[in-house]
C-alpha cells in the first residue's frame, strides 16, 4: 500500500525536475496520478545515481543501480521511501519486471557510454530510458488485454518521441553537464559535422541540417504514438495528448532558432504551457480524437517542402506560430 507522503514525495520530484510532465499528469484521475508520481520519483532516483558521475566512480554507481534494480523489483527490502513506494506500485499494477530491467539497463549502460553510432543504437538505449517508461504508464492505467496489447506498440513509439525531442532540445546541455551527444554520429557525418565540433559547441548550418533531420525523424514518431491514444482509458486521453501537445511544441522553439540547440537550450514559458493547456481541453471538448486534436495544435506552414500541408498525414513538421 502506498502511503500519502510517498505519493507527496513523488510530486515534489517531479515538479522540480519535470515541469512538462507535471502539467500534463494533473489531468490524470486520481488513481492514475498518484503512481505516476511515484514512478517519476523512481525514475528520478535512477537517474540522479548516474548523473553523481562526479562524485562516485562507475563501480559504486553500477552497485547501486544494482541494489536500486533489487529493491524495485521486491528482491529486498529497502528504507528508502520512493523504492519502496515503487516496489508496491509494480506489484499492484502488475508492471513488467522486463521493463523494471530494462529501464535499469539504460541507466547503467549511461555509466560508460556517451556517444551513438547509429540511430539504431540509439533506438536500443531509448527502449530501457523511455519506451519502457510508456509501457510502466500503459500498466498502471489497467487496459484489458486486448487493448492493451493494442496501444502498447504505440506508447513506445511515443515514450520514444519524448526522449528524442529532449536530446534535439538539450544538445548543449548533455554536452556541458554530461560530455554526451545523443545525436547519432552517423546523422552528424552525413552532414559533415564532426564529434569534436559538437563538443566544442560550435553551431553552422550543417549541424543544424543534421539536428533538423533527427527532428523529422521524431514528429513521425509522434505520429505514432498520438494514433494509440485512442486505445487509453477515455479520463486518461486527454493527459497524455496534452503532454505529446507540450513536449512537441519544443520543436517550434527548435525552429524558431534555426536548429541551433547548441548554443542555447529552449523553454517553454508558463504563459505558453497554460496556453497549449487550455485550448487543447478547449478542442478536445468539441472533438476528442486524440490524432485530429493533435494535428490542430501541431500543424502549420510546412517549411520542409514550401507548401501548407493537406490533409491529417501529409505533413512532417510541427507549426511555427
Amino acid at each position: 500500500m502506498v502511503e500519502k507522503r510517498q505519493v507527496a514525495r513523488g510530486k515534489r520530484i517531479q515538479r522540480r525536475t519535470g515541469k512538462t510532465f507535471h502539467v500534463a499528469t494533473r489531468l490524470l484521475p486520481e488513481d492514475i496520478r498518484h503512481p505516476t508520481y511515484v514512478l517519476y520519483g523512481f525514475f528520478r532516483v535512477a537517474d540522479e545515481i548516474v548523473d553523481a558521475e562526479d562524485t562516485a566512480p562507475p563501480a559504486e554507481q553500477r552497485a547501486e543501480l544494482e541494489r536500486l534494480r533489487r529493491a524495485a523489483l521486491g528482491e529486498e527490502s529497502t528504507d528508502d521511501p520512493v523504492l519502496e513506494a515503487f516496489s508496491a506500485v509494480r506489484a499492484e499494477r502488475d508492471i513488467a519486471d522486463a521493463d523494471v530491467n530494462a529501464f535499469i539497463d539504460a541507466m547503467e549502460s549511461d555509466i560508460d557510454t556517451d556517444r551513438y553510432e547509429t540511430y539504431a543504437d540509439l533506438e536500443t538505449y531509448m527502449d530501457g530510458s523511455a519506451s519502457a517508461v510508456g509501457r510502466m504508464m500503459t500498466a498502471i492505467m489497467g487496459l484489458d488485454p486486448e487493448a492493451e496489447a493494442t496501444a502498447l506498440p504505440h506508447a513506445t513509439r511515443l515514450g520514444e518521441a519524448f526522449q528524442m525531442t529532449n536530446f534535439l532540445r538539450d544538445v548543449r546541455e548533455d554536452v556541458v553537464e554530461r560530455d554526451r551527444i545523443y545525436l547519432p554520429l552517423e546523422t552528424l557525418r552525413r552532414h559533415g559535422v564532426s564529434e569534436e565540433q559538437i563538443l566544442a559547441l560550435e553551431f553552422d548550418d550543417d549541424v543544424g541540417a543534421a539536428i533538423r533531420e533527427e527532428l523529422v525523424r521524431t514528429e513521425r514518431l509522434y505520429e505514432e504514438g498520438v494514433a494509440g491514444i485512442k486505445y487509453l482509458p477515455e479520463d486518461c486521453q486527454l493527459a497524455v495528448l496534452l503532454a505529446a501537445v507540450l513536449y512537441a511544441d519544443h520543436h517550434r522553439l527548435i525552429r524558431k532558432l534555426g536548429y541551433d540547440t547548441v548554443s542555447t537550450t529552449p523553454e517553454l514559458s508558463f504563459v505558453r504551457k497554460l496556453s497549449l493547456l487550455v485550448r487543447t481541453r478547449w478542442k478536445w471538448q468539441w472533438n476528442p480524437d486524440p490524432e485530429a486534436v493533435f494535428y490542430e495544435m501541431t500543424h502549420g506552414f510546412d517549411r520542409d517542402r514550401g507548401r501548407h500541408g493537406h490533409g491529417r498525414h501529409d505533413h512532417t513538421v510541427l507549426r511555427t506560430d
